[in-house]
């Protein structure tokens, strides 16, 4: 479970399986950007310790018994455009048993209390709009809350937060480092292609304790469309934790709109279980993980290179039923381990050959992979690795959702596009015989990637 506030409500929602917002619909991606800022003070106070000052503390608290009220302050520059979302998120302390009341937030006329200086006795009013209210909260993990009504642009903004409860909230202050509060500020929005045709959004290796996967969240909220990704949806162990902690909070905001493939990280719980419990039937079946759908002109197919790929298994003998009783004219799909990369953590998986084989042998179009963190492109080859412009599969290394760059090594035969330094997102649009690819850059960030192909 996971607590997120929609926009323009003023009390906390509580969406059982992360399934929030986001009908899927026939867009194209636009500009938008996000910026995600720490804060620049925060601090509670306590009634009985009435001259003490928290302001180096590791947490931040509101509680009823004894009293304590928290105060955060962001300084927000550099934003330019419409702020189309802002986000409140904090982080529960670990190894604490939860409460049963997060805190009622509310926006601050004062913005220029002092961290160091503030007390029970000369704390600052919480005078200004309400901004939401978090319900139950458990230890270690992401909570949320829509600021939007507030945080319009560039300036210093503070909210302070008080709770009914006596079973206190407790979450990490900024002196904590990467689980510090933040304050996620979204600018633009989507516009609809003119053709109408469904797009394809995604990338893998994605939600962590780090911002990459807030940013590259940021990125999939202006595109509608269908998410995909190219698995190690979560860091470090596939855990239920994990995924409510790092991929709810973000990447979470799309689930009910996303079509997912395992990594090997996922599988670091056994089973996968804690994947395959995340997505449910959007997964395909519990432990078996290849499955397929269909996009306009386009048939789509998810894989799973953490099981058997051999030529006589179970999966390639499904993929090459699938493919041959496919009427589609257009064919993509996509798996976690690279048969080509030049990345340098991670060489090549011949292992995925025979998954690549079955889809050139039924004229496929595109392939898409993660695993290693970075970007790059490939021009169509076949099986074995040789420049195929008639018939090969366009592949693409889309490992920069989130988790920590990689680099690359030695540079591969046909490889046409490489990154290592950039989060983002991969989008296609599908058009009846063609298709158009783009690398969309996390904010701030200027590499992009762009073309266009034709079905075989």
């Amino acid at each position: 479970m996971r607590i997120r506030i929609l926009a323009g409500a003023t009390t906390a929602t509580v969406l059982a399986g992360g399934i929030i917002a986001a009908v899927l619909s026939n867009t194209t991606p636009a500009a938008a950007a996000t910026t995600t800022f720490r804060p620049s003070a925060d601090t509670y106070v306590q009634q009985d310790t009435a001259s003490t000052n928290y302001g180096t503390s590791t947490q931040v608290t509101v509680d009823n018994s004894p009293v304590r009220r928290l105060f955060l302050r962001f300084s927000v520059s550099g934003v330019s455009g419409t702020v189309s979302s802002a986000k409140l998120r904090l982080r529960t302390i670990s190894g604490n048993d939860g409460s049963n009341n997060g805190g009622a937030f509310r926006a601050m006329s004062n913005t220029t209390w002092s961290e160091t200086g503030t007390t029970w006795n000369n704390q600052p009013a919480v005078d200004g709009a309400s901004v939401g209210s978090i319900g139950s909260v458990t230890a270690d993990g992401w909570y949320e809350l829509d600021v939007t009504s507030v945080v319009k642009g560039n300036g210093t903004f503070s909210f302070g937060a008080s709770s009914s409860s006596t079973d206190g909230a407790y979450y990490d202050s900024r002196e904590s480092g990467t689980d510090a509060p933040q304050l996620v500020v979204t600018t633009g929005t989507t516009t609809p292609p003119p053709s109408g045709d469904p797009v394809l959004v995604g990338a893998g290796d994605i939600a962590t304790s780090g911002s990459g996967d807030s940013a590259t969240a940021a990125l999939v909220n202006g595109i509608s469309g269908t998410v995909f990704t190219t698995g190690d949806n979560v860091y470090t162990n596939g855990t239920a934790n994990e995924f409510n902690s790092y991929y709810q909070p973000t990447w979470g905001a799309f689930k009910s709109r996303t079509r997912p493939a395992p990594g090997n990280h996922d599988y670091n719980t056994s089973g996968a279980t804690g994947y395959y419990n995340y997505f449910g039937s959007q997964a395909g079946p519990s432990g078996q993980g290849y499955y397929s759908y269909n996009l306009g002109n386009w048939h789509i197919v998810s894989l799973n290179s953490n099981i058997s790929m051999s030529a006589t298994s179970a999966q390639v003998t499904w993929l090459k039923n699938d493919l041959a009783a496919n009427t589609r004219p257009c064919t993509l799909a996509y798996w976690h381990h690279p048969l080509y990369t030049s990345g340098a953590n991670h060489a090549p998986s011949t292992s995925t050959r025979p998954l690549y084989q079955a889809l050139y042998d039924a004229n496929a179009d595109v392939v898409v992979w993660g695993h290693n963190h970075q970007y790059e492109r490939f021009a169509p080859m076949n099986a074995n690795g040789g420049l195929d412009n008639a018939r090969g599969l366009r592949s693409f290394v889309a490992g920069m959702g989130g988790a920590d760059h990689y680099g690359f090594g030695t540079i591969q035969p046909n490889s046409q596009a490489r990154n290592s330094d950039t989060f983002g997102v991969l989008t296609f649009t599908l058009h009846a015989t063609s298709y158009d690819w783009q690398f969309v850059p996390q904010s701030g960030r200027t590499y992009n990637d762009s073309g266009t192909g034709t079905c075989h």
